[in-house]
C-alpha cells in the first residue's frame, strides 16, 4: 500500500456510498484488510504508509489502535447497510503493514473477533497476519492460532546478510526456519515473502535466497522484484551513486531461476509473483484484488473497493484517531468507476493470473491482437483457443509474465 494517496472527488463523511456499490454484491466475495500502520525501523526501499516509534509524535499511539479499528468496523459494517448492501459474510482477512505483529497478539485477535460480530465469518475464512520473523515468537504465534488466525506470511526477503543489510532488514537469516516450524506447530499454513534485484545481489545470492526459503518448505511463496519508489533512502542512495541502479537484465534471469526452481520444487505459479503448492494454499486474500471482489479496507491510508466504488483512509495515524473518535468516515477521497474503466481494469488485472481473462471481455478490434500475442509467445495459445473444451482465456506464458504490461498495451491498442 503506496504512503501516496491518489487523486479522487472527496468520500462523504456519512461512508455512505452510491446505489451503483449495491448492483450485484451479493455474487461477489466480501473481504477485510487491516492495516497496522507501526514498523520498528523504515527499511530503505519501503514506500508503505508506515511509522516508527519516533514519527508518530502525539494522538498516534499504539495502545489504542486495536480500538480505533473496531470502531472503524463496526462504522463499515452500518455503512454498507445504509447503502443498501446486504451483510455478506466475509471470506477472507488479511492484516498487512507495517508490522501487524508489533502489537500485542490480543489485539490482532480483538480486531478479528470485530470482524466476526460485525459481519460474520464463512467456516473456511482464510485469516492471514504479515510478520517479521524476528517480531514474534512460538507462544505469539499459538495465540493468533487459538484467536482464529490460520495463516502467516514471513518477510524473509533474502538469506543473504549484506542483501538484508541493503534492504534495511532487522532479521538473521537463521531466523526464518525457526518462526517457519513455530508456525507449523501450532496450525498455521505459511508463507514466505522474498525480494529479488536489491543492489549488489547476484544472481549466486539470489539463489541461495531461494534454496533457504525452499529448504523451509512453506505452503505458499511470494518473490516480487525490487521497485526503486521516489522518495525512499534506497532512491537516494541510487542517485547519489552510492549503490548500484537495479538491472532488468538481471531481474528478469532472476525471476526464470526461481519460477524453475520453485516449479522443480513441486510449486506452480497463480500470479506472476506468487506460487503455491496447491490451489488450496494459494492466497485467497490476494487473488480477490486480481478478481475484482469486495474489501473493507481498515487503518490509515487503507484502500477499500466496493461495487466499482473505491476509497482511501486518511494516511496519518493521528488524522486517522482524529476522523474515528469523530464518528467520522476515515475515508480521504473515492472515486466510482464507469464500466469501461472496470473493463479495463479486468483486462489489467486478469492477464497476470494463471485462470487468466476471458475472451469475452475483450472487445472485437481487441481480440485481433491474440494472433501476434500467440506468435510472439507471450500467452498461452492452446488457452486463448480453448483447447479441451474450456473456454478461450488469455493466460500468459513465461515470457509473457516477464512482459505482463506488453501484453495489456497489445490487448488495449496502446
Amino acid at each position: 500500500m503506496p504512503s501516496t494517496l491518489p487523486e479522487g472527488e472527496p468520500a462523504p463523511l456519512d461512508g455512505l456510498l452510491p446505489s451503483s456499490a449495491a448492483d450485484g454484491a451479493t455474487e461477489r466475495a466480501f473481504g477485510v484488510y487491516i492495516h497496522v500502520p507501526y514498523c520498528r525501523v523504515r527499511c530503505g526501499y519501503c514506500d508503505f504508509n508506515t511509522y516508527t516509534a519516533s514519527e508518530l509524535g502525539e494522538g498516534a499511539s499504539r495502545s489504542g489502535y486495536a480500538a480505533q479499528v473496531r470502531s472503524e468496523l463496526s462504522f463499515g459494517a452500518r455503512a454498507l447497510r445504509d447503502s443498501g448492501i446486504e451483510d455478506r459474510r466475509v471470506s477472507t482477512v488479511f492484516f498487512g503493514g507495517g508490522t501487524p505483529t508489533l502489537l500485542p497478539a490480543s489485539d490482532l485477535v480483538s480486531m478479528l473477533d470485530a470482524v466476526r460480530a460485525e459481519w460474520g465469518m464463512l467456516p473456511d475464512t482464510e485469516v492471514t497476519t504479515e510478520a517479521n520473523p524476528d517480531s514474534v515468537d512460538r507462544e505469539y504465534l499459538a495465540a493468533l492460532a487459538s484467536g482464529g488466525f490460520n495463516r502467516v506470511s514471513f518477510g524473509m526477503q533474502s538469506a543473504v546478510p549484506s542483501v538484508l543489510a541493503t534492504l534495511d532488514r532487522t532479521h538473521s537469516p537463521e531466523r526464518v526456519p525457526l518462526v517457519v516450524q513455530w508456525a507449523r506447530e501450532v496450525g498455521l499454513q505459511v508463507s514466505v515473502d522474498l525480494i529479488y534485484g536489491t543492489p549488489g545481489e547476484t544472481l549466486d545470492d539470489w539463489r541461495v535466497s531461494l534454496e533457504a526459503a525452499l529448504a523451509c518448505e512453506p505452503d505458499h511463496l511470494s518473490a516480487y522484484a525490487l521497485i526503486v519508489e521516489p522518495g525512499t533512502k534506497l532512491a537516494a542512495q541510487i542517485r547519489r551513486g552510492e549503490v548500484a541502479e537495479p538491472d532488468d537484465d538481471l531481474h528478469a534471469e532472476m525471476y526464470e531461476l526461481a519460477d524453475s526452481m520453485l516449479r522443480e520444487a513441486g510449486y506452480e505459479w497463480y500470479e506472476i509473483s506468487n506460487w503455491s503448492r496447491a490451489k488450496a494454499t494459494r492466497s485467497r486474500h490476494n487473488l480477490s484484488y486480481w478478481s475484482g471482489a469486495d474489501w473493507w479496507g481498515a487503518g490509515p491510508g487503507a484502500h477499500s473497493h466496493v461495487g466499482g466504488t473505491r476509497w482511501w483512509n486518511v494516511k496519518h495515524p493521528r488524522a486517522y484517531a482524529q476522523r474515528i473518535a469523530a464518528g467520522e468516515s476515515p475515508a480521504h477521497g473515492r472515486e466510482v468507476l464507469d464500466a469501461e474503466t472496470q473493463r479495463v481494469e479486468r483486462v489489467l488485472l486478469e492477464t497476470r493470473i494463471v485462470d487468466g481473462l476471458d475472451l469475452t471481455v475483450l472487445t472485437d478490434p481487441e481480440r485481433q491482437a491474440i494472433a501476434p500475442l500467440i506468435a510472439e509467445g507471450l500467452i498461452d495459445g492452446r488457452a486463448a483457443l480453448g483447447a479441451g473444451g474450456s473456454a478461450p482465456r488469455i493466460v500468459p506464458t513465461l515470457r509473457g509474465r516477464l512482459l505482463a504490461d506488453t501484453v495489456v498495451h497489445q490487448l488495449l491498442g496502446e
